[in-house]
């Protein structure tokens, strides 16, 4: 047990490196370099000073709005951290920046275009060996369902931690749904389309609202925590996090909003983009699911669901970890649960091979 004496220095401490300094957290980036770049796509290789990484390549991908820093949170509580410091070959596909010009995009340009190309280069990469895809909330629905559509890409495995497959499991939209039947679907409409899609403060101010109780008495955790540097780093870290939200492009935002929210296709296995149906029946990689235990985005149910719907996968794995719906996956408690599970499902991929 630390003594208060100890305890009362430790606070000392980090309120001046609050105060004085900026912060307790440190929020450098992982070191990486450019391979590719294009439209919405800029993909890098994570790169180690002094430890090499070898094994097959494995490709994070983030969802929208939500930028790529959620696999590089900070310093001692990075999934990207976490893998290259394991020796492994990791590599991110970065969105960047949503602008009106792009409110024409729909989801197809990122099942298409942006993460096939991304896959396709970390194969390339690594003299065309399948890639691992590692994915976070809207990630993990766009890889399945590139995997579902393009089954010739080079894809090794899917973990999805935090995807929502049934929206009827989540009980902060469950408010809104007599509005959007009253309204046959067009409650949002205008106003996505007037903004050419979700603006990122408005994107922001809804991730909070999620964790508003969290919100609310954050300033009381933090005097109750100011000997703990790893906590405040972590609050420090998640308000970066939630300051960099980006934009939904508008039609992407309409196509989610209506096939997905409204209509809820994908519980049902299928989702049709203009008369283009996807199946994720058609998923035949290895896949692991994590769902997290306090996650108001994304609980459990809303997650679980995708396990039946992978009737043809070789194998599917279902996890449940601390935290809400960025917490499940960097979370501090996620170090020994959801990036455990990973670790074992990888190399068990290895394994097999």
């Amino acid at each position: 047990m630390v003594s208060p004496p100890a305890r009362l220095a430790a606070a000392a401490s980090n309120v001046v490196g609050k105060v004085l300094h900026g912060g307790v957290a440190d929020l450098r980036p992982m070191p990486r370099v450019l391979i590719d770049q294009g439209p919405n796509r800029s993909v890098y290789r994570m790169t180690h000073s002094s430890r090499p990484v070898s094994g097959p390549p494995i490709l994070l991908v983030p969802p929208l709005a939500a930028p790529a820093i959620c696999f590089d949170l900070r310093r001692g509580c990075s999934l990207i951290e976490h893998l290259v410091e394991g020796g492994r070959n990791a590599y991110l596909v970065d969105y960047g920046m949503v602008a009106f010009s792009d409110r024409r995009l729909g989801i197809e340009h990122w099942i298409d275009e942006v993460l096939p190309r991304a896959i396709r280069k970390v194969s390339a990469d690594n003299g065309g060996q399948a890639v691992h895809l590692v994915s976070w909330s809207l990630g993990g629905i766009f890889s399945l369902l590139v995997n579902a559509d393009q089954p010739d890409l080079p894809i090794a495995s899917i973990t999805a931690i935090g995807s929502p497959v049934d929206f009827t499991a989540i009980p902060i939209v469950a408010p809104f749904r007599p509005l959007v039947d009253l309204t046959n679907g067009h409650l949002l409409t205008p106003i996505y389309r007037a903004f050419g899609g979700a603006p990122s403060y408005l994107v922001s101010r809804v991730f909070r609202a999620t964790g508003i109780s969290k919100e609310i008495t954050k300033p009381i955790a933090i005097l109750s925590h100011l000997d703990d540097r790893d906590y405040l780093a972590q609050i420090e870290a998640v308000d970066h996090f939630m300051s960099n939200m980006y934009a939904y492009p508008g039609r992407t935002f309409g196509q989610l909003y209506h096939r997905l929210f409204r209509t809820n296709d994908l519980a049902e296995g299928k989702v049709d983009l203009n008369g283009r149906i996807i199946s994720l029946s058609s998923v035949r990689v290895p896949t692991l699911v994590v769902a997290g235990e306090n996650d108001t985005i994304a609980p459990r149910p809303s997650v679980e669901r995708v396990v039946e719907l992978l009737d043809k996968a070789p194998e599917v794995r279902f996890k449940t970890a601390p935290g809400g719906h960025l917490g499940v996956l960097t979370g501090r408690k996620a170090r020994g649960t959801t990036w455990r599970y990973l670790d074992e499902f990888l190399d068990d991929q290895v394994s097999a091979d």
